[in-house]
């Protein structure tokens, strides 16, 4: 959307290296992956399965034109395996945070891939200014309700800038009256969507003509949640301690300024690298807080990073 851009995780360039598509579903071990990875690297055109749906509303595959952007995008995402892998790595850290908050608002679990491509699961800053994994604009997120200043800017909050986003779907869903132009007008607006489904005299994503960016869109999300589903079936390799794992924290409540949170790390046996790492949303090596607002630092527990 104009507010909420750009996809920045999966705009590709096809390499031709990769492992087997026909990999087995058991990770193999640390030798069998070895052979694989010098045996096979091979190109293989995939097969686009018939019964591919966004947040249950299915993708009309027997429209050729529907079906070849399809294609492209499962190629695209199948053979950047360096990024990829850094997607499976990285998606078993941050989901388990994203899926109970999608869930607590009735936002369809296949959101989680729209923070995918807009962020690559990182806190990313677009050309346009957009920051955060969920590529918040900085009007869009203080009219949302998010503190966002040189000291403080709570984009880079996952829980809260995933709280914003999802109020964003629910009123485009309101608006469009399904999930699949909701999704569309997070990355064009939902002006720009109206503007174009009455321009063009058409209801659907799949019949409007679009710029590359936005028309591209919706396949890149359907791709993304299709190889994260089934990891095996497009190549992909690895075993449960190869994904980064989420480090449980506790929260530390503060309702007056911090003027030194290097020693305020230092009290709960961190540094202040390891508490921007956890609070990406502090911005200064202070915190202001003249107005005595109530923060949440989180805190990492003892021994994950000794």
């Amino acid at each position: 959307m104009k507010y909420l851009k750009t996809s920045l995780a999966f705009v590709g360039v096809i390499t031709i290296a990769m492992l087997s598509i026909n990999a087995v579903q058991d990770a193999p071990s640390d030798a069998n992956l070895e052979t694989k990875m010098v045996n096979d690297y091979n190109v293989y055109a995939l097969t686009v399965p018939k019964d591919l749906n966004f947040a249950g509303e299915p993708l009309p595959l027997s429209d050729p034109n529907v079906y070849e952007r399809m294609d492209r995008e499962l190629l695209v995402n199948t053979y950047w395996q360096s990024n990829g892998l850094l997607i499976f790595k990285r998606a078993n850290k941050y989901f388990p945070v994203i899926e109970p908050i999608l869930k607590s608002y009735g936002v369809p679990d296949d959101f989680k891939y729209l923070a995918v491509i807009e962020s690559g699961l990182t806190n990313a800053v677009s050309p346009a200014g957009a920051r955060g994994f969920w590529q918040i604009m900085k009007l869009t997120g203080k009219e949302k309700g998010l503190e966002i200043n040189t000291n403080v800017d709570e984009r880079y909050h996952l829980e809260k800038a995933t709280k914003v986003a999802c109020e964003y779907l629910l009123e485009a869903k309101k608006r469009f009256g399904n999930w699949t132009l909701a999704a569309a007008s997070y990355n064009a607006g939902m002006g720009g969507v109206s503007s174009r489904l009455k321009a063009q005299n058409v209801s659907s994503y799949y019949d409007l003509l679009l710029g590359q960016e936005t028309g591209r869109y919706l396949f890149r999300i359907v791709a993304l949640k299709e190889i994260l589903s089934s990891p095996s079936k497009y190549g992909f390799n690895f075993r449960p301690q190869d994904l980064y794992k989420h480090i449980p924290t506790f929260k530390v409540s503060v309702d007056s300024s911090v003027t030194d949170l290097v020693k305020f790390s230092e009290y709960f046996d961190i540094n202040y690298k390891i508490l921007k790492l956890h609070n990406p949303w502090l911005r200064e090596p202070h915190l202001n807080n003249k107005s005595r607002k109530k923060y949440s630092i989180e805190i990492p527990n003892e021994g994950y990073y000794n």
